[in-house]
């Protein structure tokens, strides 16, 4: 009986010992981390936690505050289209051969479908669909792929349906109104300098509606892992918000940017073949109001970032969930002599980059190294422990966020195409912490050198002064190695 006892007695203590050990290792698995993915439209880095001196965007500078800010991230098309489509694919703009946005033909004036990444590229998995395939719920609010106007789901045919699980398309009182923007090309609201401070409040317009929709999305699937991207508007042309955001930027204070001989110039020309004739024309109160105007747009959408992220606060979702905040690419405000996208330079492909991991060792610092929004991908799969595919072209960030003195790559890549008679040619540019290197058509139509340590405005071009001569023979080896497979189009 004793014997039969003792023998029961190291039964239920093995049992005990193996349940303790079940709790210990389910303990160590990896946390189903949520992911709150903000993406700008056509925001720059002028931010309060880059520097910028005027621009007020305390929402986005908090989250600097409590994530990593990557100093270097860069685009890899500064273009809606292309760069949105490669970092949600993890694939550069060569491998989806998406390197245009939809439009009209300018012979027909007929809607023309451009190609879609899914033409090329069919079994590819998306970010959100490799989520969306591991149990998430995945969820789109505003723009995330190139797909048309607010209010109006795939207008282009460049959404991806297996992305989503559920998708909105706010349309606020800015669409609404669009008739009263000023515009500098008249009837061009959404790709020439136009702007308006509008009447009523921030929950009428549209980012007010992406910002209230995402977070009553939270606040339904609080409870279950959930992917929500969360595609703002603006700054966007045309800079639109209420009236309280544009009389924190007086026109007459704003500075302009200076040019150099070679942007008065504008050579090589290929460098500023971004231009458009009626905006060169404007005079200077008119440049002042556009960025006065541009920066109202920043601050209002950082408004609606706020409120997203203090809604996080108050359902007790931060201490589980990723944040990213970025935007698809740079944008010009007068720099160089140039508006908006598609150049090379330095204000075009750089873009704000922060990401707010739970329990990142460095959480609340900054980072030098160089990182490029194909990196998001396999960020993302590394930090929620899921199995990114193997034919991503980017690299996982998380060893920075461990320790942000590391570096992961050392050069990014930028490319953009030019339309000449008889077809068209291409721009590939390098950047190091150092340099930016950029080769036109293999250098047909021109290269260019800039010491971005000691001339961050690119003023100075030096590919052609002998003492550079191997720096230019490096970059351009890494250049022409990268666009080797360019895409005819």
């Amino acid at each position: 009986m004793k014997q039969r006892l003792l023998v029961l007695f190291a039964l239920a203590v093995a049992a005990i010992v193996c349940v303790s050990r079940a709790r210990a290792v389910a303990q160590e698995k990896p946390k189903r981390y949520n992911v709150l993915f903000i993406v700008a439209d056509d925001l720059n880095c002028d931010l309060g936690c880059y520097g910028h001196q005027q621009v007020k965007t305390p929402h986005i500078d908090s989250l600097a505050r409590s994530g990593v800010l990557f100093r270097h991230a860069y685009c890899q098309f500064p273009l809606c289209s292309p760069s949105r489509t490669s970092f949600l694919t993890g694939r550069r703009p060569n491998e989806t051969r998406v390197l245009t946005n939809s439009g009209r033909d300018r012979k027909t004036g007929k809607y023309r479908e451009h190609p879609h990444f899914r033409d090329y590229i069919p079994n590819t998995v998306t970010l959100p669909q490799l989520f969306r395939k591991h149990g998430y719920f995945v969820a789109r609010v505003g723009k995330l792929y190139h797909y048309g106007v607010p209010g109006q789901i795939g207008t282009s045919g460049l959404d991806d349906r297996p992305s989503w699980s559920y998708v909105v398309n706010p349309a606020g009182r800015d669409k609404a109104e669009e008739h009263r923007i000023f515009t500098v090309i008249p009837g061009n609201y959404g790709s020439a300098l136009s702007w308006m401070a509008m009447e009523g409040t921030d929950y009428e317009q549209t980012d007010g509606l992406v910002a209230t929709a995402a977070i009553s999305l939270m606040e339904a699937n609080k409870d279950r892992p959930f992917f929500l991207a969360v595609g703002f508007y603006r700054p966007h042309t045309p800079y639109v918000a209420p009236k309280r955001y544009f009389e924190l930027y007086p026109p007459e204070q704003v500075l302009l940017p200076q040019l150099s001989e070679d942007d008065k110039r504008r050579v090589p020309r290929a460098a500023y073949r971004s231009a458009k004739r009626a905006e060169d024309r404007v005079d200077d109160l008119t440049r002042r109001r556009a960025i006065a105007a541009y920066h109202a747009s920043i601050s209002f959408m950082d408004a609606q970032v706020g409120r997203v992220l203090k809604a996080l606060e108050r359902l007790g979702l931060a201490d589980r969930t990723i944040v990213v905040m970025t935007s698809d690419h740079g944008y010009h405000m007068y720099e160089h002599g140039l508006w908006h996208k598609m150049s090379l330079f330095e204000n075009s492909a750089h873009v704000p980059l922060i990401i707010r991991a739970p329990g990142a060792p460095g959480n609340g610092k900054q980072t030098q190294a160089l990182a490029e929004l194909v990196d998001l991908y396999p960020t993302l799969a590394d930090l929620c422990g899921l199995p990114a595919p193997d034919y991503l072209d980017g690299v996982s960030l998380r060893p920075v966020l461990e320790d942000p003195s590391k570096h992961v790559k050392e050069a990014a890549f930028t490319q953009v195409f030019r339309r000449r008679r008889g077809g068209v040619y291409h721009g590939y540019s390098v950047r190091t912490l150092r340099w930016r290197y950029t080769l036109w058509d293999e250098g047909r139509e021109g290269e260019q050198l800039y010491d971005m340590q000691n001339d961050p405005g690119e003023t100075r071009n030096l590919a052609a002064d002998p003492k550079y001569r191997n720096v230019v023979r490096r970059l351009r080896k890494l250049v022409l190695e990268y666009g080797k497979n360019t895409p005819k189009l």
